[in-house]
């Protein structure tokens, strides 16, 4: 096997687990929104048709 195919095989692996670790440590930087009272508001609806037959 050639050796510059082994070369861009780790780069490519390296490139990707690198890549992952700093979105992990980006997304775990981010502040998720408070939820409020009203998110589910519209989840209960009377008009919908799911349980009606």
């Amino acid at each position: 096997m050639n050796i510059w195919i082994v070369v861009a095989i780790i780069v490519v692996v390296l490139g990707f687990i690198i890549g992952n670790i700093l979105l992990l440590q980006q997304s775990a930087n981010e502040k998720l929104p408070k939820p409020t009272k009203d998110n589910n508001k519209n989840f209960d609806d009377e008009d919908d048709d799911w349980g009606k037959k």
